[in-house]
């Protein structure tokens, strides 16, 4: 699977963003996708997850209530819809596929293939 993650930009504080991640490849609506973001000089952490029949959506406690994942298989895309973005929201966010069980969503270490990331700025 080769992912592309798409969308991001400078945003004010509140703001709202949709980033994509798509795919090619291998049998895309098989595997588990996650969205992932790294802060400068930080770790990367799991933001969101979504199962590959597009239900269970799971969020990190940052981001639960204001971000949204959802996939369309049709057309190989996971998006993760993102309101009222906060300035600690700023990171560099990469989507990623797991090739292995639904309980290992959280472990990066777990996703075999990423996408390059893409830039989420928000600031005044």
């Amino acid at each position: 699977v080769q992912l592309q993650a798409s969308g991001g930009g400078l945003v004010q504080p509140g703001g709202s963003l949709r980033l994509s991640c798509t795919a090619s490849g291998r049998a895309f609506d098989l595997v588990v996708v996650g969205w992932f973001r790294q802060h400068p000089g930080k770790e990367r952490d799991f933001v969101a997850a979504i199962h590959w029949d597009g239900g269970r959506p799971t969020y990190s406690d940052s981001v639960k209530g204001r971000f949204t994942v959802s996939r369309d298989n049709a057309k190989d895309t996971v998006s993760l819809q993102m309101t009222s973005l906060k300035s600690e929201d700023t990171a560099v966010y990469y989507c990623a596929a797991l090739i292995g069980p639904w309980r290992e969503r959280f472990d990066l270490r777990q996703y075999v293939y990423w996408g390059q990331g893409t830039q989420v700025t928000v600031s005044a």
